[in-house]
């Protein structure tokens, strides 16, 4: 567990495209340290929150939870992550909400397992890990920094970062790790049942998407999408004196019937064909579970 190997797989993560949300209660403050103190610090890291006290992660939850170490509390709180990352994030980067919640030494000596639990949530997939530590082995603040190169290592996976960090875990603290993909399918039917706020399709020829901070949207069905949308978009990107090109339609209207998964696919189509003809224009379509209005917040 070098600083010079931290830093080095750090550094590798603000080199990559992804833009994260960091939620973690419980351990693993070493690693907010750790990304924060690296140069570059910004193309990574959106927000960070660490909701420590009860009534903190009931209000970020918006309910009581049974329990606050758990593997579900870590996925709950990497998709509520994932959600925000949506909003804050430049357009057409990948995001990453990051959950972690552990149980560690204390002052006083406890009754349970010495654990930490993980969950990263990207648009596709989802990471999960989990480590049950060898009570009365290390003090809080090597436990602290176990978990802390337990992050580290899984935002590098999911950053799609080489480089492994010797975490400190003994020959029996095996960790419990596991991995979930989504079909576009899937995807969708999740932003239906409002567990996603909004899935975005980039188009544009940009590999890592757009500098622009400022999102020129248009909603609409676009059902079908015609010439006068384009338009429309083109002359607002003048009015508004540039910024990134989005398409927005709401999976849930309150004046219309939802979308299927296969009326969604359909109306994608036809900005696939859009994206290919004029490479200039490339929009971006975000599908949104009821309500536009949360993308226009920040504008």
């Amino acid at each position: 567990m070098g600083e010079a190997a931290i830093r080095t797989i750090v550094e590798a993560i603000h080199s990559s495209p992804t833009q994260a949300v960091v939620y973690l209660s419980g351990g693993a403050s070493l690693a907010l340290g750790w990304l924060m103190s690296v140069p570059g610090a910004s193309n990574t890291l959106l927000e960070a929150v660490v909701p420590y006290s009860r009534v903190s992660m009931v209000q970020l939850l918006g309910r009581v939870p049974s329990q606050h170490c758990s593997q579900a509390m870590a996925k709950e709180m990497a998709l509520l992550a994932y959600n925000r990352a949506l909003k804050l994030s430049k357009p057409g980067y990948p995001v990453l909400g990051v959950g972690f919640t552990g149980s560690l030494a204390t002052s006083r000596p406890k009754r349970g397992d010495h654990r930490f639990f993980l969950s990263m949530r990207a648009s596709n997939r989802i990471w999960e890990s989990s480590v049950t530590l060898t009570k009365n082995l290390r003090s809080r603040e090597e436990e602290d920094k176990v978990s802390s190169c337990a992050l580290i290592q899984a935002m590098a996976k999911a950053c799609q970062v080489s480089g492994t960090l010797d975490s400190g875990l003994t020959e029996s603290e095996v960790p419990y790790e596991s991995e979930t993909q989504f079909t576009e399918e899937q995807e969708l039917e999740q932003l239906i049942n409002g567990h996603l706020t909004c899935k975005i399709y980039p188009f544009s020829g940009e590999a890592h998407g757009s500098d622009e901070d400022r999102k020129i949207i248009l909603p609409g069905s676009f059902n079908p999408l015609h010439e006068g949308h384009l338009k429309l978009l083109e002359v607002a990107l003048r009015v508004c004196g540039g910024g990134y090109p989005c398409f927005e339609i709401s999976a849930i209207n309150a004046d219309k019937p939802p979308l299927s998964v296969a009326q969604i696919k359909d109306r994608v189509k036809q900005f696939e064909a859009v994206g290919r003809r004029d490479l200039y224009f490339s929009p971006t379509i975000y599908l949104s579970f009821q309500s536009c209005a949360p993308l226009f917040w920040h504008l």
